[in-house]
């Protein structure tokens, strides 16, 4: 019995179709599974990540518990209803490599630029989330401030970086970096610095998106 080539054709045909559906839907959910899960906002209004640090907030000892840790605190200021922390949550806090170096580097706290949690600042002085907010003139949400690796109990050094809005996700990550090396120390322009470590980048044959 002769083989039906045009059968033959359009089976052979059809599986190698299928094959493109299903590897097709594998990239998919493969890219898709790049992405860590949206965190909702609470019932007051907050994107609370599940890594972010629960503490007592006496900034002095959460400065010595990073220390310890051989990290750095980082408070980010957010707000209920803020578009951009929410953007910050959705997009630049959903890349693991980003959460990953994150963790590895920061001790990161959560505080509401109108809350009334009680807070210690490093002086000891005894306050509130938005009073100290006012104290260290936080103006936008999303505001990550980066505070000394040392101990410090002085509220007019203790600071020694502040990312102030929604950043696109290179540089979102790249602040971070910047910090944790000590990039201010050398180069206090973070854009050039930025600038300079994106050539490096590309001379590595590495994929760049500033924007």
């Amino acid at each position: 019995m002769k083989p039906n080539v045009r059968l033959t054709a359009l089976l052979l045909l059809v599986s190698l179709s299928t094959l493109t559906v299903l590897s097709g839907l594998t990239a998919t959910a493969r890219a898709e599974g790049e992405q860590l899960p949206y965190v909702e906002a609470n019932e007051e209004g907050m994107h609370v990540q599940p890594w972010f640090r629960s503490t007592f907030l006496d900034l002095t000892e959460d400065m010595a518990e990073a220390k310890s840790e051989g990290k750095q605190l980082a408070i980010i200021w957010e707000q209920k209803g803020c578009p951009y922390c929410r953007e910050m949550h959705r997009v630049n806090l959903r890349i693991p490599d980003a959460v990953d170096y994150i963790k590895k580097h920061f001790f990161v706290v959560q505080l509401n630029l109108w809350g009334d949690r009680e807070v210690v600042d490093v002086d000891g002085e005894q306050t509130t989330e938005k009073k100290l907010g006012r104290k260290y003139r936080v103006q936008f949400t999303p505001t990550i401030q980066f505070f000394d690796k040392e101990p410090n109990k002085d509220p007019r050094s203790v600071e020694v970086w502040r990312l102030m809005g929604y950043w696109k996700p290179f540089h979102f990550k790249h602040t971070f970096v910047y910090v944790a090396e000590d990039g201010f120390k050398t180069q206090p322009n973070f854009q050039r610095w930025l600038q300079t470590r994106a050539e490096e980048y590309q001379k590595q044959g590495k994929e760049v998106k500033l924007w």
